[in-house]
């Protein structure tokens, strides 16, 4: 329903334009060219009159914060601007994709068509069909956006940034599905394009979203040591001016940064490690311009002697980036010196250098035709993308898992015999190599010679080998190549090849299966799949007929599979039977709170807690409803749930913990302290005998006078867990005490 718009509200529409007017005003190539931009702010402005956001305002300013970022983040042109613009007209308005062809042109169709089904896709609330997911093969086909031009999936990435940054207006189920999708997905494909800033933003907003503690806590911290540390780097910053104007270095500024609160915060749980510990919170960035007489790479080089020439460094943390850019076209030059005491990142890079470490792909592909560029490998790699994308038959979920590692590995570089530069992610194999050359060499190969030397297919590769490739006419893909393949592409051939044979080997376990079961008087009944699939840790019920079929499962444990129950989580009631998780059949409404409760008449409670994260009342939380309408609630931070919400966001609901639990559930803490006599029984009577909590387990070690372990123990909720920390710390000796993750057991 629309709403008549005040002329406070008209005032405020073209306040938030005048920016975008003018930043296009520099970026349109001419007159025409701006004059289509004002034409689109026009066309999307009435289309869009009357109606707001959630926000209460207008919904224009959607577009127009889109458009910006298109424009003044990213650095994309005319066609982009008002691809920006236009992006919500077609889906949300009576216009077509015809009518923006006849009012604009036919690559503005395009862009706009492609957005709009993208945003079909993740909007659509997806049923499930059999076991997969149809919100990952909405995702697949949002990748196939790429085929038509690639600036659609740059603008959609726009789009997500300020929905981002608008986050706090939607409703928690909703939010949850756009976190995980955009932690999943968005983060790393960021990351993969050279959105470097973009990135970043969205790492914060999700932290800050999902550990709203976490994310103050580092705040606070990064604002402490800023007041501490600043006058250091001023210190350390001051010579090196000095240094490069001597130096003949009259183009260049330098300036000072800190790590994000989320890599800082992700440093310290992979690690296990408190803020203390993080010793390259700062960085220091060198931009210079060149001078003629010396190469981009020749002057960083030089740079760097300049300051170690002057400051100690540390060979081990040096990343040479210029002689061989990231595979996002990143180049600079990195290396870690020592100032009073404090160990400070200095990046170098030229001008160039730097655009294109801002503004990811669209400025590394303006630089084309220059030979310091590294577009070849971003070109090959999109492509790559697509040739996966158009293989009708590929499994959704399946393809969005690879699609992910794939993003976020790391890189190498490794040769061809002719001596030509190749980049693969860090693991790939000889065989890896072989496809990513041309599928029929990967088809017919059989063996590698790596560095000259015969070696197998399944070797990893390391930087700088030189790889050739060894055929046969009579060769064929091997299934057991699937256990050792990096990329998403040879995964995706040899999965091509093996399907004939699969289809037969499923057929063969269904029935070995079938006659298996049927001498214990077992039909194959999908309640006796899931037992199995849990038993035999397999993803889906392909797999496991597929594996019976081919020898890989033998059944010989068939009857502890059958006997064998899921295990559920770990809880304790004092003075009461144990709780049971109880099925909830009828229709659960996702626009509301779904509530966590004790029932302790009937013995059961509304929820489960996931294995994976072990969260407690108190945790921030999230539900994920089961097929068989129960709900597993999981932490909001918790990866597993992260992967999981982005390919089933139909299945996330909003939850909320009831006022009062009598249970104890089971909590993780951390312990590292000064080793001494009678340490030990000081903790277990603190958390015994005062604090009247119980033990599961612990495990202390002690080494070098340090002692360091975890104990897992049963509480109530979160403030309980938080005072008993505080009471632990109290205790001589001890130096840190943390709630950690309990791992899988």
């Amino acid at each position: 329903m629309k709403d008549v718009f005040t002329e406070k509200d008209r005032e405020l529409i073209l306040q938030q334009f005048e920016p975008l007017r003018a930043a296009s005003l520099k970026r349109c190539a001419d007159q025409a060219q701006f004059e289509l931009v004002l034409k689109a702010f026009d066309f999307a402005n009435k289309a869009h009159e009357g109606v707001r956001r959630r926000s209460g305002e207008p919904y224009i300013l959607h577009p127009i914060a889109v458009a910006k970022i298109v424009v003044q983040e990213i650095g994309l042109g005319c066609k982009s601007i008002c691809a920006a613009l236009l992006h919500d007209v077609v889906e949300d308005t009576d216009y077509t994709v015809e009518d923006i062809r006849t009012h604009f042109s036919d690559r503005i169709a395009i862009l706009v068509d492609g957005l709009t089904k993208i945003k079909t896709a993740l909007d659509s609330e997806n049923k499930v069909i059999e076991e997969d997911s149809l919100q990952a093969d909405n995702f697949k086909r949002i990748l196939l956006t790429l085929n038509d031009d690639a600036r659609i999936v740059l603008i959609k990435l726009a789009d997500r940034l300020h929905n981002m940054r608008t986050i706090e207006y939607m409703p928690q189920y909703k939010c949850e599905k756009i976190l995980s999708e955009t932690m999943y997905i968005f983060i790393p494909l960021a990351h993969r394009l050279g959105l470097n800033n973009i990135k970043t933003e969205m790492e914060n907003i999700w932290l800050r979203n999902k550990d709203s503690h976490a994310y103050e806590e580092i705040e606070q911290m990064l604002k402490k040591a800023t007041e501490e540390k600043g006058p250091i780097i001023d210190n350390f910053i001051s010579p090196i001016d000095g240094i490069l104007k001597e130096a003949g270095y009259n183009s260049f500024h330098i300036s000072k940064r800190m790590k994000t609160p989320y890599s800082i915060w992700k440093k310290m749980t992979k690690k296990n490690i408190p803020f203390d510990e993080i010793f390259d919170i700062y960085a220091v960035r060198i931009i210079f311009l060149p001078k003629e007489n010396l190469s981009e790479r020749e002057q960083c080089w030089q740079i760097f002697t300049l300051i170690t020439n002057h400051y100690k460094y540390k060979p081990e943390r040096t990343r040479d980036w210029v002689s061989e850019p990231k595979y996002n076209g990143y180049e600079a030059l990195h290396l870690t010196v020592m100032a009073q005491g404090t160990w400070v990142e200095v990046q170098i890079r030229s001008e160039r250098m730097n655009n294109i470490a801002e503004r990811g792909v669209a400025a590394h592909w303006s630089y084309k035709g220059s030979s310091a560029t590294n577009e070849g490998d971003m070109d090959l790699w999109l492509k790559g993308v697509q040739e996966i994308l158009e293989n009708p038959d590929a499994n959704a979920l399946q393809f969005l898992d690879n699609f992910h590692e794939e993003l976020i590995a790391g890189e190498i570089f490794v040769f061809t015999p002719q001596g030509e530069s190749i980049s693969l992610p860090k693991g790939s194999t000889a065989i890896d190599f072989a496809y990513y050359i041309h599928t029929a060499i990967g088809n017919k190969a059989i063996a590698a010679k790596v560095n000259m030397k015969l070696v197998p297919l399944s070797t990893p590769l390391v930087n700088g080998d030189q790889v050739e490739i060894i055929t046969s006419e009579n060769a064929q893909p091997k299934r057991e190549w699937l256990s050792f393949l990096k990329t998403s592409r040879a995964r995706n051939q040899v999965i091509d090849a093996m399907k004939g044979i699969n289809r037969d080997n499923i057929q063969t376990g269904i029935h070995i299966l079938q006659e298996r079961l049927a001498q214990h008087n077992i039909l194959m009944q999908a309640r006796v799949i899931r037992k199995l699939i849990s038993f035999y840790k397999v993803n889906n019920k392909e797999e496991l007929y597929n594996k019976i079929g081919i020898g890989l499962i033998d059944l010989s444990d068939l009857d502890v599979a059958l006997k064998t129950s899921v295990p559920q989580r770990d809880v304790q009631m004092w003075g009461f039977k144990l709780l049971t998780p109880t099925a909830k059949h009828e229709s659960i409404d996702k626009k509301k709170d779904y509530l966590l409760e004790e029932d302790l008449d009937k013995g059961t409670l509304s929820f489960r807690t996931a294995n994976c994260c072990h969260p407690i009342p108190g945790d921030n939380v999230i539900g994920v409803i089961n097929p068989d309408g129960s709900v597993t609630i999981h932490k909001t931070s918790c990866s597993i749930f992260t992967e999981f919400a982005a390919t089933n966001g139909d299945k996330i609901v909003s939850v909320k913990w009831s006022k009062q639990f009598i249970m104890a559930y089971l909590a993780r803490i951390s312990i590292i302290g000064i080793d001494r006599v009678g340490i030990l029984n000081d903790l277990t009577k603190e958390i015994s005998l005062v604090l009247e909590v119980n033990m599961r387990k612990i495990e202390i070690v002690a080494h070098d006078e340090i002692f360091e372990g975890y104990i897992d123990l049963y509480v109530h909720n979160t403030s309980d867990l938080d005072r008993l920390i505080d009471n632990i710390r109290q205790i001589k000796g001890v130096e840190n005490v943390s709630r950690i993750d309990i791992d899988d057991e």
